[in-house]
């Protein structure tokens, strides 16, 4: 067998696109020499996430909870609540409840919170250089975060360092090390949100984490440790996948100045732009599945007992699906992406995380009337390999 495909090799890390590529015309269907099948074409990630008898449920695996602590470590114990790990009514049964939190009236609750929110820290970072990421994309989301739940945004930046550390859960690529790291992030943030959750229960508030300490699903309230895991998945996902998006959207735009003009002239174009950005340059490019049925695509079969990795990156470049896929086109009409996956696990918070993003874009053209990329070789690319995201953005701003 050939390595086609390595996620951890550096090179695919700096450019998975041209990887993709190769991989989409020569061997869409890529038994991989690591385990996995790795599907590449829009088609057929789609339907392995649609399929029935495919589970998210991989810490059912001995080897992949091994590489985490063992089936008993915190990390492990945890992720077994995730909703994002659930599979059926397990699955329906968290969703149902945390889906309170992300309706449409709640997110438009939150715009002007992420307005403001927004405006205070490009007013600390002013005129001349910043580094985008660390000033901007990465505060943004966890103080969002915080306030959607009740928690207090003085402590930010410990939930920023803990959701970091967690986020790896998914990461093919985990070392020792790395668990060691992840189990501790996860013990302490269990520790500190069962305090909270001990506050909401004494003398409840009108804040989300108070909604889940007291809401049912089908009669059944969820229970205190339910509640904390999900609160610490809802801190990764919404802490990864829209610094990614926040950072891979404006470097793209960057590389594409006629873009970014079109948004600057006419910023009613944002909102829509987000789709297209997502697609570009996917937060999230890879996930996983394991197959308890046979999954029968177009031109392979998949047997029951496999596991799938699919590329969400290389699904929205797929030009089966989009006409010119590797040219950004803020105006591209709607077609729906796997940039925030599909089927029942598409993700709750997306709605969120475009809003985020388009309100950062937003104020940044309105702010500044040039924002340049202080240079390409200061880019950095974190070393998650299931999320693509920048670890510094070095910008140029001025009035």
């Amino acid at each position: 067998m050939t390595t086609l495909f390595d996620p951890r090799d550096p090179a695919v890390r700096l450019d998975p696109y041209p990887v993709y590529r190769r991989l989409r015309e020569t061997d869409p269907v890529h038994r991989s020499d690591f385990g996995f099948w790795v599907l590449s074409r829009y088609a057929d990630v789609d339907a392995v996430l649609r399929a029935p008898g495919v589970s998210s449920e991989f810490y059912r695996s001995r080897s992949w909870a091994g590489r985490r602590g063992g089936p008993d470590s915190p990390l492990v114990t945890s992720v077994r609540s995730w909703m994002l790990m659930l599979d059926g009514p397990a699955h329906r049964r968290i969703r149902a409840v945390i889906g309170k939190v992300f309706t449409r009236a709640a997110v438009d609750r939150l715009r002007p919170r992420v307005a403001a929110e927004t405006n205070r820290l490009l007013d600390a970072v002013g005129e001349g250089t910043t580094d985008l990421i660390a000033s901007l994309a990465l505060p943004l989301p966890v103080t969002v975060t915080c306030d959607l739940l009740g928690l207090p945004t003085e402590n930010r930046d410990r939930f920023r360092s803990w959701t970091e550390q967690i986020s790896r859960v998914i990461d093919p690529a985990i070392t020792v090390e790395d668990a060691a790291e992840l189990n501790r992030a996860e013990t302490e943030f269990r520790e500190y949100v069962t305090g909270e959750l001990d506050r909401r229960r004494a003398e409840p508030r009108d804040d989300i984490l108070s909604l889940l300490a007291h809401a049912e699903s089908d009669g059944v309230r969820l229970t205190d440790h339910e509640i904390i895991a999900n609160v610490l998945f809802l801190f990764v996902a919404g802490h990864e996948t829209t610094v990614n998006l926040i950072g891979n959207g404006l470097l793209a735009l960057l590389r594409h100045p006629d873009e970014l003009d079109r948004l600057r002239a006419d910023p009613g174009l944002i909102p829509g732009a987000m789709d297209e950005l997502t697609r570009y340059d996917a937060p999230v490019q890879i996930v996983s599945r394991l197959l308890d049925e046979q999954v029968t695509l177009d031109d392979a079969v998949l047997p029951a007992g496999s596991k799938a990795m699919l590329l969400f990156g290389a699904a929205c470049r797929d030009p089966r699906r989009y006409p010119d896929p590797d040219r950004l086109d803020v105006t591209r009409p709607p077609v729906k992406n796997l940039a925030f996956s599909g089927g029942p696990h598409y993700c709750l918070g997306a709605a969120l995380g475009k809003m985020e993003a388009a309100t950062v874009f937003r104020e940044l053209l309105a702010r500044y009337r040039s924002i340049e990329l202080v240079a390409e070789e200061q880019l950095r690319w974190r070393p998650n390999v299931s999320f693509r995201g920048l670890e510094r953005l070095p910008l140029s701003l001025n009035h």
